[in-house]
């Protein structure tokens, strides 16, 4: 009888999996072997543990992302192309957002918000550098050609963005969310501009602070520890602002609050330009990457970020979808990941060098699904029609 319920309970499961069948794949479960979708498959699903029913009904990313990361689950063949089959048919997945409330809905008080931000970038300065390029740039790069290597195209992103803000020499420059620095010490090095950094990572802003000291800037560069919330508490003002890839950790209920707290300290007739990982609509973002890689974290859409900027009377001079960029980039990353794999065990347990992997292959399939974008905004504060009528950059 067990083994009649067993049985049922696995042709449920495969049946579940049948959903998927946009690109051939194989199921390997029990010693029974299942063929999904049309065609020679392509990468093999294995399971090794039976998984809930109860738990892919709750939410189908963290079930099977956690059998994944505890070896129940294992992909035979590419993980990135197996997560971009998945992943590009997301409208099969559950969420069962009531019973996860707690995970998906988090305070954004500014005690909590450091403790989120801290448990992802304050794991080790050395972990990133194992694979992150000599820049540490943790953002989109910008592959101008195809032969960019990621050094070249993080390079690139910078001096790109560096020049949509149309710098000059003595100018102020704000970067929220200033991660280790690399913009703010190109910022100094180039156009002799005099910057400040805020970050809530203690371990960005001690290599921050460690860089500023090596390049020699002292006087032109300062990294603060502090909550974007706390600028207009500075009594200062920039010529310009820049926010790569932050706006994302701070909660749909404070995008306005983000963007009033640039208000406060840009000067009139200031340029302003947004990073960041972007929806087509409004949605809650996936569970598994809030439950293991960015607790709080909700990607804004593109026309909630206009709306809450037009409020501020930010006039947008251009907008730029950069999506691709981040696929190639997050593909870089797993890479380098992958190559120093047994550095990264000597720093971590299993589960999260597998996690961590997961992370790094999803990401970048959902890029390349159109799941989500990258967009880079560049605003005026009022009117400036001083600025070249045509783009400069």
């Amino acid at each position: 009888m067990w083994e009649e319920i067993a049985m049922l309970q696995q042709e449920v499961f495969v049946s579940f999996l049948r959903k998927f069948d946009a690109h051939p794949f194989m199921v390997k479960m029990n010693g029974n072997e299942y063929r999904i979708g049309d065609g020679e498959p392509t990468f093999i699903v294995k399971f090794n543990k039976a998984i809930p029913l109860k738990d892919l009904a709750t939410s189908t990313s963290i079930a099977l992302g956690e059998a994944y990361m505890d070896g129940a689950l294992e992909i035979q063949g590419d993980l990135y192309n197996a997560l971009d089959h998945f992943l590009g048919q997301m409208g099969n997945f559950s969420t069962d957002e009531t019973a996860l409330k707690k995970l998906i809905h988090t305070s954004v008080s500014k005690k909590n918000q450091k403790k989120e931000v801290s448990s992802h970038y304050d794991i080790g300065n050395d972990f990133y550098k194992l694979w992150l390029d000599e820049t540490m740039s943790y953002s989109c790069g910008y592959f101008k050609n195809a032969g960019d290597t990621l050094y070249q195209a993080q390079v690139n992103k910078v001096d790109y963005i560096l020049k949509k803000l149309y710098l000059k020499e003595g100018m102020t420059l704000l970067d929220i969310g200033c991660g280790w620095g690399y913009l703010l010490i190109e910022a100094a090095k180039k156009y002799k501009i005099h910057g400040t950094g805020i970050t809530l990572s203690r371990e960005q802003y001690a290599e921050f602070q460690r860089r500023i000291e090596k390049e020699r800037l002292e006087d032109y560069l300062t990294v603060e520890l502090m909550d974007y919330r706390d600028l207009p508490q500075l009594g200062r003002q920039f010529d310009r602002v820049v926010s790569v890839g932050m706006v994302e950790h701070v909660g749909r209920k404070n995008y306005q609050l983000f963007n009033d707290c640039v208000n406060q300290v840009l000067k009139d007739e200031g340029v302003y330009l947004l990073h960041f990982i972007s929806a087509l609509k409004e949605h809650s973002g996936d569970a598994w990457i809030k439950k293991y890689i960015f607790p709080g974290g909700v990607v804004p859409s593109l026309r909630e970020m206009v709306y809450t900027m037009a409020e501020d009377n930010f006039h947008i001079l251009d907008v730029e979808n950069l999506r691709l960029h981040y696929n190639k980039t997050l593909l870089c990353w797993q890479k380098n990941y992958r190559e120093h794999i047994d550095a990264v065990r000597k720093m971590f347990d299993e589960r999260f060098v597998r996690m961590w992997d997961l992370y790094l292959a999803a990401c970048a399939a959902t890029f390349h699904n159109g799941i989500i974008d990258l967009h880079q905004i560049l605003v005026t504060k009022g009117i400036n029609n001083e600025l070249p009528v045509t783009r400069w950059y």
